[in-house]
């Protein structure tokens, strides 16, 4: 019997907690689980899909494909698909790629049994929320709900994950005692919409309760908050980040438009005046906060007026951190019920060109602002003679970092540690330091 497991996640952090679980329970089952990897030695591969967007999707058939290849070619015994690729098109993926072996939805109990069953493992009853973590040692995703109630009109998410599920708050104190029992120095909460957590299970909003009992936990020195929704931002939340030097004074808001005309047809349940009011008060009550925005252009409807409106939004609220989507068409989306995807694609990618480079101008001059301050910065990794970091500002994966060369002091440094470092030096995106 072959004991060998290799779990490939693609998507979003969402997905990576999903897979974390899994290998637990694959552990627990006594199979040897590698994460984004594979050998020569035949082994059975599980791939954890996104479905998201039209890219995000073709990304995971590419990647299944390659795996029924090496099916063919016989190191991969098995081949198993979950997520919300699957989660979506299971019918279609079984009648077009007949080659793998079983298609699961997003990971829940019940199709994570199901799972088990057919690599003739049980569930497992390991140590309640147990999760074998596959990012650095230091840091760890939270995900304190699924799904969302919101009803975009580009969005797919609900279709894929249903109505907002807040996680019960005892859970999700007990997982983050475990995490930081496992040397988690940065918690980051993710979710659909991470402030309105709490509000359909407990009837009100739970986040800054949330973020001030894990604060007290031994161990996490930082707590990261991503994903929240503009409409529904908890003062009590931006009040805590002020008052807790736990709380990076980071704010990830994902605004998509600012023209009131687009914000109505793409069903976001609010306008250019309360979107710059929002800004105002994190500004406000946090005055040291760092803003981190997501956009979507080529909409169907966005005309070059719209587009022009919302290029002078980001000239003028000089987001620190920005990232920009281009519209993708999907599936039984109200978007695609409704409207005509009319927008042409090389429209979309040049205004996402634009957007981006305004951006990149922005952080530049932003970064310039920065020499000979000092930062606490979380060290990430070691790359070469140089180590990469982070400050409190800064997520993994999507944020700039800290680049420390080799030197004397560096050699105190280890990854996972928090050290104060001076910027030197600058790009667009990235910083240079030395340890004080």
């Amino acid at each position: 019997m072959i004991n060998r497991i290799a779990v490939i996640t693609l998507g979003c952090s969402k997905n990576v907690v999903d897979s974390e679980f899994l290998i637990a329970q694959l552990e627990a089952n006594n199979f040897t689980v590698t994460h984004d990897s594979l050998s020569s030695e035949p082994q059975i591969v599980i791939i954890n899909t996104c479905g998201f967007i039209e890219d995000a999707k073709q990304e995971s058939i590419n990647t299944i494909l390659e795996y029924v290849q090496g099916k063919e070619q016989g190191y991969v015994t098995q081949l198993y698909v979950m997520g919300c690729l699957s989660e979506r098109y299971k019918e279609a993926l079984q009648q077009e790629i007949p080659e793998v072996d079983g298609f699961y939805g997003v990971l829940g109990k019940q199709n994570g049994t199901e799972l088990l069953k057919s690599l003739d493992a049980t569930y497992k009853e390991t140590e309640q929320f147990k999760r074998t973590t596959t990012t650095p040692d230091h840091y760890a995703y939270l995900k304190i709900a699924e799904g969302c109630n919101h009803t975009c009109a580009f969005c797919a998410i609900p279709l894929i994950k249903g109505t907002y599920k807040s996680r019960p708050h005892e859970e999700l104190i007990a997982e983050s005692k475990l995490l930081a029992a496992k040397g988690v120095k940065e918690l980051i909460l993710i979710a659909q919409d991470t402030s309105f957590y709490g509000r359909e299970l407990y009837k009100s909003f739970k986040l800054s309760e949330l973020i001030k009992e894990i604060s007290d936990i031994e161990g996490i020195e930082w707590i990261r908050l991503q994903y929240m929704y503009p409409n529904y931002l908890p003062i009590d939340v931006l009040e805590e980040m002020r008052d807790n030097e736990k709380v990076c004074n980071y704010v990830d808001l994902p605004f998509q438009h600012i023209s009131d005309r687009m914000l109505k047809i793409m069903k976001r349940n609010i306008s250019k005046d309360q979107v710059i009011q929002t800004i105002k008060q994190c500004r406000d009550i946090v005055p040291e906060i760092v803003l981190r925005t997501t956009l979507l252009v080529g909409h169907p409807g966005e005309t070059e007026s719209d587009f022009e409106t919302l290029y002078s939004f980001v000239e003028e609220m000089q987001f620190d951190r920005l990232g920009v989507f281009s519209y993708s068409h999907e599936d039984n989306t109200y978007a695609f019920n409704n409207y005509e995807d009319d927008v042409p694609e090389e429209v979309k990618q040049q205004r996402t060109h634009e957007i981006m480079e305004l951006q990149q101008q922005i952080s530049y001059e932003l970064n310039s602002q920065k020499i000979n301050n000092v930062y606490p910065v979380i060290i990430d990794r070691k790359e070469g003679s140089s180590y990469i970091g982070r400050t409190q500002y800064d997520a993994p994966e999507v944020d700039g970092e800290v680049i420390i060369p080799n030197d004397s002091n560096s050699r105190l440094i280890k990854p996972g540690g928090i050290y104060s470092v001076k910027i030197t030096d600058y790009t667009e995106y990235d910083l240079y330091g030395k340890l004080v």
